[in-house]
């Protein structure tokens, strides 16, 4: 990036934090902040240990310093300005989930496709948030990154003391590494509604079948789902030979035959809508095969890979693990693309699109000089801008320039400038 483009820049991003709505962080003295500059580009040196005593401070400091990223600490500090981190006395820290489209395994290369996925990703988390651990949506703040993802605060007064073993014991759960299929499932005497008393070989005694534990709540809840919408999946195909097949494999790896017989039953109870909802609302779990055990063990290890969030590929684990982590602050702007750092309440992430939402810049015409062929989706518009001196709208300018594929202005001007 050449001076004349850093300059160029900075005004635009000064412009915006004039009158820009930042999402000041609770309890800011004791919070610090660290930033990098146009100046420093393209070093990316980051300036930290900075503190603000109020509110006005932190604002006139952006807006006198337009820096291209800003970041304040997830941790509480006495001293935040200290230079040296064991002198800062920490107090405490948020509990944060870093999700990011650059660490999907087999992500799309379509910017927009790119984004849907890790909305997905995001919506998994929040349920193991709300659901599993009872945090209410007012201890959550999301807020949308600027750049390929989202950041979630928790807030909670029972997290900020937890250290980093205690958060990746957090990881272990939501990541599906704690579950252990043979707590899930126990065999129960089956009478009443069940097994209507039926007794076994004329011993006197009720037949067992399979039940799942817990199957209304946490991972117990997310197997039985799993399980109802894989035998749904599978009955729906036309080709009945083709049921299960996956299934079969995974038995025949094991060492275990799973006969027409047993298939038979799968494709019976998938076919029974009250047979689903007794998996979802009884954990029933009656499949009449007789290694019944491995194939729900196949059920959980399937459950944890649809519904577990892949910590090191869809959330950056180091990101939640420390407790002295900087994060975007929201309502800055992105260095690395223009758009806008956003907060947003859990209700609206459905319908948010931050290829419209988070792009603040206008339809001004810039003159750009383009280093290669660049294709792009904002405001709603599929855009390719060519290679060498173009006039495009003032957000796409701004957009190509942070992602470093063109400069302001044309190659003369920047000669003579």
């Amino acid at each position: 990036m050449d001076s004349r483009t850093a300059r160029f820049l900075k005004t635009r991003f000064q412009n915006y934090y004039k009158n820009a709505e930042i999402g000041l962080p609770d309890h800011l003295p004791n919070r610090e902040w660290a930033f990098i500059f146009y100046d420093d580009m393209p070093d990316k040196m980051m300036h930290r240990h900075k503190a603000f005593g109020s509110p006005g401070e932190a604002l006139d400091y952006l807006y006198g310093m337009a820096p291209a990223h800003v970041y304040n600490s997830t941790a509480y500090y006495e001293y935040p300005d200290a230079r040296k981190m064991n002198e800062k006395n920490w107090l405490g820290a948020e509990l944060i989930f870093d999700l990011d489209a650059d660490h999907l395994p087999d992500a799309p290369r379509n910017y927009a496709d790119m984004l849907e996925l890790v909305k997905k990703e995001t919506f998994k988390l929040m349920d193991f948030l709300l659901d599993d651990f009872g945090f209410s949506e007012q201890e959550i703040e999301l807020v949308f990154s600027g750049g390929r993802g989202y950041h979630l605060h928790v807030k909670d007064p029972r997290v900020l003391t937890l250290g980093s073993p205690e958060r990746r014991e957090i990881i272990n759960y939501i990541s599906g590494k704690d579950v252990d299929y043979e707590k899930f499932f126990i065999q129960e005497e089956i009478a009443g509604e069940y097994g209507a008393g039926a007794r076994n070989n004329g011993r006197g005694e009720n037949p067992k079948k399979w039940v799942l534990k817990g199957y209304d709540y946490g991972w117990g809840k997310r197997i039985a789902r799993f399980t109802v919408e894989y035998l749904q999946k599978e009955v729906q195909k036309k080709n009945k030979k083709e049921m299960f097949i996956d299934l079969q494999e995974k038995m025949r790896k094991e060492g275990e035959n799973l006969g027409q017989t047993s298939i038979n039953n799968l494709i019976k109870i998938a076919s029974s809508e009250s047979s689903l909802n007794d998996i979802l609302n009884r954990g029933r779990l009656d499949f009449n095969i007789k290694k019944s055990g491995n194939v729900l063990k196949h059920f959980v290890i399937n459950s944890t890979k649809e519904y577990g969030i892949d910590f090191g590929a869809s959330v950056d684990e180091p990101v939640t693990a420390d407790i002295k982590r900087l994060i975007r602050v929201p309502g800055s702007l992105h260095g690395g693309s223009g758009m806008l750092v956003k907060k947003l309440a859990l209700s609206e992430l459905e319908k948010f699109d931050p290829l419209i939402d988070a792009v603040i810049f206008g339809e001004r015409p810039v003159k750009i000089t383009v280093s290669k062929p660049f294709s792009v989706q904002l405001k709603g518009k599929d855009l390719r801008v060519e290679e060498g001196i173009q006039e495009v709208p003032e957000y796409v300018a701004v957009y190509m320039i942070c992602r470093g594929v063109a400069e302001y202005g044309s190659r003369k001007n920047r000669r003579e400038d």
